[in-house]
């Protein structure tokens, strides 16, 4: 009874069009004073101890990172390095886009971050080689979702702070996932390409390939000092979102020289402001969480489904249903914070493994990130083409159908996630 009150308290303060975090914290101050007699000291104690974890510093750093890179032309190297590797192939400029986007999202952590940088620049280049308007629009769309998948990953660090796992095993268990998405979505734009025969690049020499992959090279370096620094246990990935923000800032103004000091005001000043964002959501989600503890909902839920007999394969099928669903409405942040502690005693009461259950998770954050009326990736693409979310839901329709299997695959299939961390000894 109390969690139908609370959910249909969220849900009426989310649909007047008030702000998540705002909405969370309002339903959690109404459900307290009203309906519980938890002591307000209690509350306040929780609200220090939930935000002072050392994983959630990580955040800021690799939002500060994205942003060096996003403002210092990393992004156009990339691209010109992909282009040379694959633009000779059917669809060569989108798969361009697919592989720019895998190798940018390894440096920022961030979906939108990636399709403004790499959609700015690849999307009108397409247009003027001849690739129609939706076509590029679907690529960059569906694969500036790898921002979130392909590591460092904010998204996952708050999956970490919610669950207390660790980060450093998420990470790893991203990256065959990742390229296995990449994967795929080369290959839809592959095939689409090829159907309706849309131009390709003129072959890149070897000295042309070499010349674009040194230019990008500072960039691509960040992949290794990231995860390579955590693989090795130089650093945790808090300390190597730091090493991250530093390496980029010295990326983008000392070598590439694409920023001057003068910028670096302004990026701060963005850095803090959707950091200040996040935290402010992770605050409330915190309380939010710490009332359906308070409340045995999530115990509950996991003793009525082991009760009725329901198994892994049905409890992991309406998680997907759930998740998708609250695509919809939410951003991918609130949605782990507000599910995962809900969700994740239930995975670990059916035997179903953290870290496998975190990229799930991912994968269908992903997913709602590219379908209305909430996808954050719809309106950064639409900004950019000028195109309406309508006519960009038809756009990306076949990218998000192959996402969907996929999220299907990695449903069902754990050896995916689990199998590179599980060989690095990290499980």
């Amino acid at each position: 009874m109390n969690a139908l009150v609370i959910f249909s308290l969220l849900a009426v303060l989310m649909l007047t069009g008030m702000p998540i975090s705002i909405s969370l914290g309002l339903t959690v101050l109404t459900f307290l004073f009203t309906m519980t007699q938890v002591p307000l000291e209690s509350v306040a104690l929780k609200l220090f101890t939930g935000i002072e974890k050392f994983e959630i510093m990580a955040i800021p750093f690799f939002i500060l990172a994205g942003n060096f890179l996003t403002h210092g032309g990393v992004a156009k190297r990339m691209i010109n390095f992909a282009t040379s590797m694959v633009g000779h192939w059917y669809g060569g400029l989108g798969l361009a886009g697919v592989l720019a986007c895998a190798l940018f999202a390894a440096v920022s952590g961030s979906s939108p971050a990636t399709v403004v940088a790499i959609g700015s620049i690849l999307l009108p280049a397409m247009v003027k080689a001849g690739f129609p308007n939706r076509f590029g629009a679907g690529v960059i769309s569906t694969s500036g979702a790898l921002g979130i998948l392909i590591p460092p990953s904010i998204v996952m660090v708050m999956y970490s702070v919610a669950t207390n796992t660790s980060v450093g095993a998420l990470f790893m268990a991203g990256v065959i996932p990742g390229l296995a998405l990449a994967a795929t979505l080369g290959g839809v734009t592959w095939y689409r390409a090829r159907k309706f025969n849309y131009p390709r690049q003129p072959k890149a020499s070897w000295a042309q390939r070499w010349d674009s992959f040194r230019k990008s090279v500072w960039g691509l370096f960040l992949i290794v000092v990231v995860m390579g620094g955590i693989y090795s246990g130089i650093f945790t990935p808090t300390e190597a979102a730091a090493m991250s923000a530093v390496y980029a800032f010295i990326v983008a103004v000392f070598i590439y020289k694409d920023m001057g000091l003068k910028d670096v005001p302004k990026v701060l000043l963005n850095s803090a402001n959707m950091s200040a964002m996040l935290l402010y959501i992770i605050t409330n989600a915190v309380l939010f969480s710490f009332i359906m503890t308070n409340e045995n909902i999530p115990q509950a839920l996991a003793d009525w489904m082991l009760g009725n007999g329901l198994g892994v394969i049905t409890f992991l099928l309406a998680v997907n249903v759930i998740l998708l669903l609250a695509g919809n409405f939410m951003e991918p942040s609130s949605i782990v914070l507000i599910f995962a502690p809900i969700l994740f005693p239930v995975a670990t009461a059916l035997g179903i493994h953290p870290v496998h259950f975190g990229i799930l998770m991912v994968v269908n954050m992903e997913v709602g990130m590219c379908h209305p009326p909430v996808g954050l990736n719809l309106y950064v693409a639409s900004g950019i083409t000028k195109m309406g979310i309508t006519e960009l839901t038809i756009a990306v329709w076949p990218w998000l159908l192959s996402m969907l299997v996929f999220l299907g695959v990695v449903t069902y299939w754990p050896g995916l996630s689990l199998w590179l961390p599980q060989q690095l000894g990290m499980l």
